[in-house]
């Protein structure tokens, strides 16, 4: 796989072989990079609710979707405001462009940008955005700066995507056939949260590995 430099993002992106939205500007545009801006939209883990039966903790398992469905609390803020991070907090923040990337023979890596990271903030991600994917990107952050607060604004550069040429082109169909199922994140909106397969899930709770490897051995 060969990185694409700067002249081949942009010619990418006037054939629409990549997508942004909002589109990026002249800030974003590095010599074999793109930077990514932070969004607006927020989540923050929860560890309790109150329900019926009072003040309960959330238990996160691989086999309880409700509760990873109430896991997080959502804010969205607007315009002119910002977000401070307490010590030793997580979260999970959102990319504010969507990105499409609609090339056959394209795929892409996120990577923290240093400043990032020096101003305490642990964006220690690298993530693969699969050939074909369409929606906002999600990351985890944490303040690791001690007990200091560190404010953030949506608009803030945090990331970068590098694009990369695979060897071979992919059709739609094998793009979007991740596993044995269609990709997860594909088409999601800014900070979808989903689970991982069910099927996979249910073998690995029941104990029987051994049986969803044979089930679904290699053919």
């Amino acid at each position: 796989m060969s990185v694409l430099t700067k002249h081949e993002i942009l010619t990418a992106i006037d054939k629409r072989e990549i997508a942004f939205d909002p589109m990026i500007d002249a800030f974003q545009l590095q010599p074999h990079a793109i930077d990514l801006r932070l969004g607006y939209k927020f989540l923050i883990p929860k560890n309790w609710v109150i329900d019926e039966t009072g003040r309960r903790a959330i238990n996160i398992s691989i086999d309880d979707v409700e509760r990873h469905r109430e896991q997080f609390e959502e804010v969205i803020l607007k315009p002119g405001q910002f977000f401070e991070l307490l010590p030793n907090e997580f979260v999970i923040g959102t990319s504010l462009e969507s990105i499409e990337i609609n090339a056959p023979n394209l795929m892409a890596i996120l990577f923290p940008r240093t400043s990032t990271n020096r101003r305490g903030i642990d964006l220690s991600l690298s993530g693969i955005i699969d050939n074909g994917y369409k929606g906002h990107l999600i990351f985890p952050m944490k303040n690791e700066a001690g007990n200091q607060v560190i404010r953030v604004y949506p608009g803030e550069r945090v990331c970068q995507v590098i694009f990369e040429e695979l060897k071979s082109p992919l059709t739609i169909e094998e793009a979007n056939l991740h596993g044995v199922s269609a990709a997860k994140y594909t088409n999601s909106d800014s900070g979808a949260y989903r689970l991982d397969k069910d099927e996979e899930r249910a073998h690995l709770v029941k104990g029987t590995l051994g049986e969803m490897k044979e089930k679904f051995k290699l053919s």
